[in-house]
């Protein structure tokens, strides 16, 4: 199997300015990687630094020490010390992350916000609005909040948006953070089959789900992390 991820010796620690300076150790010395066509699931206790690994991996955490190369257009990419521009192009068309929150844009439809990602990769206006389209339908939300700004929707319905735009044309590499949280149990098995299809693909997939009969239904293996203080 290809390997599209990589981490080697990551550790994060954050300082607690307003607790004294207070040093708090969330990894330490984490090696991992995953290939395409793999559904890895990342178990352990409440704070075990499973969301911040996620998020060191994405790039918005800089790891204390330690480095994360991802495959990224046929190159093995230094994520951790990337300059901006390749960051984005890497987020762009290799690197994706899903989480049970969406940013609502102001004023910006549902149907552009699922479309976006295929405009941006040169997918052509006609082939994104049917594509997104499907795939809305396919999360189950009702045509008549196509056109609408999710700003105002439910929690659920915004999560389904967030999960529509990141499965509608999913990337090589896929870091999921609870997709699933407070959805019922028919959309819940929608963003399963989504999950499934996607390895089936090739995606190379790590996430967090805290359900687990969900964990037992999608994961290839599993990596448990302990907290780094313990």
């Amino acid at each position: 199997m290809t390997v599209m991820l990589e981490a080697r010796g990551l550790q994060k620690s954050f300082t607690l300015h307003n607790q004294y300076g207070v040093v708090l150790n969330v990894l330490d010395g984490i090696d991992l990687d995953f290939a395409a066509g793999e559904m890895v699931v990342l178990t352990g206790p409440s704070g075990a630094g499973k969301s911040t690994l996620l998020r060191i991996l994405y790039g918005n955490y800089k790891p204390s020490s330690g480095v994360v190369r991802l495959r990224h257009q046929g190159q093995m990419v230094d994520i951790t010390g990337a300059r901006p521009p390749v960051v984005l192009d890497v987020r762009r068309r290799t690197l994706s992350f899903v989480s049970q929150f969406l940013r609502a844009i102001p004023r910006v439809s549902t149907l552009d916000i699922v479309k976006d990602p295929m405009l941006s990769r040169g997918i052509d206006e006609r082939q994104a609005s049917e594509r997104a389209s499907a795939m809305l339908a396919r999360v189950n939300l009702p045509e008549r909040m196509w056109g609408l700004a999710p700003a105002t929707f439910s929690g659920g319905e915004q999560q389904r948006v967030n999960i529509a735009r990141c499965f509608v044309d999913p990337t090589p590499i896929l870091l999921l953070d609870e997709p699933t949280a407070s959805l019922d149990t028919a959309n819940r098995d929608v963003v399963i089959e989504l999950i499934q299809d996607a390895r089936r693909a090739g995606a190379a997939m790590l996430g967090i789900f805290h359900d687990e009969q969900v964990s037992a239904r999608i994961a290839t293996r599993t990596i448990t992390l302990s907290k780094a203080d313990q």
